[in-house]
């Protein structure tokens, strides 16, 4: 059996202004990168009227048996192209640090991949290392200010803004910097976090424009006063220079699916620090271009759904006309308590108690006005009464659930869900609507996720938190909606809660405010912002071979 990466390197790609052309985007509203990927000019990106209809794929909650949520999105559009639906898909581009890490790259995979797979994966156009540079370029200025007089008076114990880095290291989460004399500044503790995790990310995915762009990094708070006073990046003067240093990220990125088919990647957003959806310029001028638009939320329904919905529809004006739920059997089994190493084996009564899972995402979903349908990733392990066991759940909830092959056939193998889709889209019965209002306080909207979405019994929050909650209310940031960071794995805060558990408490262990991005992050639990490699990372197998073709990148 072929590899993603060898199944990608087969495949054929078109000139990239050959795809440009079919969006109807001339010769000059694009900036190429070689031959198989370019940039959208922003004199042409997010500026159309955005007419097409939008399509979220979201999924279960994760497990290490894989849901293939990109993979599906990637067959999805595929197959709305097939049936005759111009189709523009919209995905996040990868990190570095999950290639070299665990979780391999993210262009999806068999035949429902995005292309070229090498370059995205490794690089790209250097969006990742933009943001990397702005960051850090904003960190060295802070510590410069506190080091020629302090005249913000700049509280150094509570500065905010660490560092980051696009890989996985986790020497690098705590550290002391400063150290070695006068001459570097004032020592004091810090530390690093992943590219994708950093403001500024999500900055470049929530802005709609370059001057939009620079007000949000001017508003990011870096720190406070010894009064408690916030200290913003304008305090800094460093809001121009990281905006020059974005000038080319903010551009979307256009590429491919290995069918010849039209995708934007660009930017990259944790799910759960973060709201874990590509960017509102791609997302905009992909609506601009098609008639339906593919997109994705990272995790599951109940972090990257929800922060779809509440945050970036929120903020972009966005009004999605439907969700696909992704959903494996073998994820199902795992959910109903079957080890990895027995997925292989059928089990129909463990998909019966795992699929209240899907059932728990399919009512959550639905609480926004979206309709929903139900995306079977097919598994050669999988049986007929097992699927038709997860066809039953998804129906109990008046949801079709359509078995989809994308993985070994492509858009041909996803068409019973493209029309399922179509279908939805066409009958117009969306009527979104986010879970909370603008005015609910702070500590309210962290509530309505918790015991709407998660169905925890209540919030538990130290007397603390809620005064700084207040304080941010005070001080005008209380319409701002909540950003939830908890484990992907359960819809608790607790990773070994799998199913869909009851009667808990959700835990708020601490609240960030991320005023540029335009929300307030719940930190809920441990909470990992740079991941550390596995024991035996996926480096270890990455390497040129004598042609100089890389092996090992999946």
């Amino acid at each position: 059996m072929l590899t993603d990466i060898q199944i990608s390197r087969a495949a054929k790609l078109e000139p990239i202004s050959g795809i440009a052309q079919r969006l109807g985007l001339r010769p000059d509203a694009i900036e190429p990168y070689g031959h198989h990927k370019a940039k959208i000019d922003l004199a042409v990106a997010g500026l159309g009227e955005p007419t097409g209809k939008l399509i979220l794929v979201t999924a279960i909650n994760p497990t290490p048996a894989g849901e293939g949520k990109t993979t599906t999105s990637v067959g999805l559009a595929d197959a709305l192209n097939r049936i005759g639906h111009k189709t523009v898909l919209a995905l996040r581009e990868p990190s570095l640090g999950p290639c070299f890490g665990t979780k391999g790259g993210a262009t999806g995979g068999g035949y429902a991949q995005v292309g070229p797979m090498e370059d995205i994966n490794l690089h790209f156009t250097g969006d990742f290392h933009a943001i990397t540079s702005a960051h850090n370029l904003l960190s060295a200025m802070i510590d410069n200010h506190i080091h020629w007089g302090n005249s913000l008076d700049i509280d150094v114990r509570r500065v905010v803004w660490r560092r980051v880095l696009d890989g996985n290291d986790r020497a690098l989460r705590a550290i002391v910097q400063s150290m070695g004399g006068v001459g570097n500044g004032f020592p004091r503790e810090s530390g690093f976090d992943i590219t994708v995790a950093s403001e500024v990310m999500a900055i470049l995915c929530l802005a709609r424009d370059l001057a939009d762009l620079e007000q949000r990094l001017g508003r990011i708070v870096i720190g406070y006063t010894r009064s408690r006073t916030p200290v913003t990046a304008s305090d800094i003067k460093a809001a121009g220079a990281m905006t020059v240093l974005l000038a080319q990220a903010i551009k979307p990125n256009l590429v491919q699916t290995l069918e010849g088919n039209p995708a934007l990647l660009h930017g990259g957003p944790f799910a759960n620090i973060a709201h874990g959806c590509n960017s509102v310029i791609a997302t905009r001028t992909a609506l601009a271009l098609g008639d339906f638009v593919v997109t994705e939320a990272g995790f599951g329904a109940d972090l990257g759904a929800e922060k779809f919905f509440d945050i970036k529809c929120r903020q972009a004006g966005l009004k999605p006309a439907a969700a696909v739920i992704v959903a494996t059997v073998r994820a199902l089994k795992m959910n109903g308590g079957v080890a990895k190493a027995d997925l292989g084996a059928e089990d129909v009564e463990a998909v019966r108690r795992g699929s209240v899972n899907l059932v728990r995402h399919i009512e959550n979903v639905r609480q926004f006005g979206v309709p929903v349908v139900v995306a079977i990733n097919h598994f050669t392990s999988d049986s007929a009464a097992e699927i038709a066991v997860l066809r039953e759940a998804a129906a109990s909830q008046g949801a079709e659930a359509h078995v989809c092959r994308h993985w070994a056939d492509g858009g041909a193998g996803a068409e019973d869900l493209a029309r399922a889709v179509a279908a939805l889209v066409a009958d117009e019965g969306a009527r979104f609507q986010p879970l909370y209002t603008d005015d609910l306080p702070l500590i309210d909207k962290i509530t309505a996720v918790a015991t709407r979405i998660y169905r925890a019994d209540s919030v538990a929050a130290s007397s603390a938190i809620l005064a700084q909650l207040q304080r941010w209310e005070e001080a005008g940031y209380g319409h701002l909606p909540v950003c939830m960071a908890k484990t992907q794995y359960s819809f608790s805060a607790d990773p070994t809660l799998l199913g869909a558990p009851t009667g808990h408490v959700l835990p708020v262990r601490e609240v960030k405010l991320s005023a540029g991005a335009g929300f307030v992050v719940a930190i809920c639990g441990e909470i990992m912002t740079m991941p550390g490699l596995p024991r035996v990372p996926a480096a270890e197998s990455i390497r040129l071979d004598a042609n100089g073709e890389i092996e090992g990148l999946f």
